[in-house]
């Protein structure tokens, strides 16, 4: 072994005495990627919200982070700091007042005898609540204005602020004022828009599509009755996707665990629609 070998060896040992390894890369830790998904999201769903609202709203769910990062990862997403999103469309102000809106519209039933009834219905927006004011052929002003006293008399107007109803002319002042009484602001729906009343809308293809195409009405008084059940069945059996698959009046708590050999059906108008439910104990 030669001197310079010892000498090299020792200038090694040396060496690897004072360099340490580094924990990690220099500098911040990275920002964890569902916070950052969660900074994002609040940007998104917010966008009048600046950088230290979102950081304060971040600090109430336990997380700390500056309002300056906050800022960085807004920018990089093409949110902005304080971005101001459009007014609210029509969908979002439907969507916040709700709970105090009523919708109205006339839907059409021929009979056998090619016979033309009108109905008229109100539906709750928040609820998905439906009320069959009536049926009839001769949908004149006094009529409609009596069925719009009779929604009142049942105390169905309790809460409610807005009526969203169009521009139909079956729609005569003094139905207008029978609500105005009560408090009601009219919203009538624009020229051509059904969109605007697109609940209305919904369940008038609801109602055709599960019970009045499969059936023939043979007057008034059938169609009142058919509605009744159908109504009956709309409002405390049947799950609606805008309230999390649940019904507007629910007819009692399912029980946690159900057997499949306990279910029973019911058939309603005849077998045109089935209910299921489990057997009484």
């Amino acid at each position: 072994m030669r001197p310079q070998t010892l000498l090299r060896w020792h200038r090694e040992a040396v060496k690897r005495k004072w360099i340490y390894k580094r924990k990690g890369k220099p500098g911040r830790p990275p920002i964890d990627p569902e916070i950052r998904a969660l900074i994002l999201r609040l940007g998104r769903e917010n966008r009048r919200w600046g950088c230290v609202r979102i950081q304060g709203e971040l600090r109430k769910l336990g997380i700390r982070i500056g309002a300056t990062t906050v800022r960085s990862i807004l920018r990089r997403s093409g949110l902005g700091p304080a971005s101001r999103g459009p007014d609210p469309g029509w969908r979002a102000f439907l969507r916040s007042q709700a709970s105090g809106i009523l919708a109205c519209d006339f839907f059409t039933v021929e009979t056998v005898t090619l016979k033309t009834l009108y109905v008229l219905f109100f539906i709750e927006l928040s609820t998905r609540k439906v009320h069959v004011a009536g049926v009839t052929d001769h949908p004149d002003s006094a009529w409609v204005t009596q069925q719009a006293r009779n929604l009142a008399i049942q105390d169905r107007l309790e809460g409610v602020r807005f009526l969203i109803r169009d521009r139909d002319s079956k729609y005569p002042w003094s139905f207008d004022e029978v609500f105005r009484s009560e408090g009601v602001r009219i919203v009538r729906s624009p020229v051509r828009a059904p969109k605007a009343n697109a609940i209305c809308e919904r369940w008038v293809g609801t109602v055709r599509r599960e019970c009045l195409d499969h059936l023939l009405v043979l007057g008034r008084r059938h169609l009142d009755r058919v509605l009744a059940f159908y109504v009956a069945h709309y409002n405390g059996a049947r799950p609606h996707r805008g309230l999390d698959l649940q019904s507007p009046e629910p007819r009692g708590d399912p029980p946690q665990r159900l057997q499949p050999r306990t279910v029973r059906r019911r058939d309603v108008l005849g077998g045109i629609i089935h209910e299921y439910e489990p057997v009484a104990a």
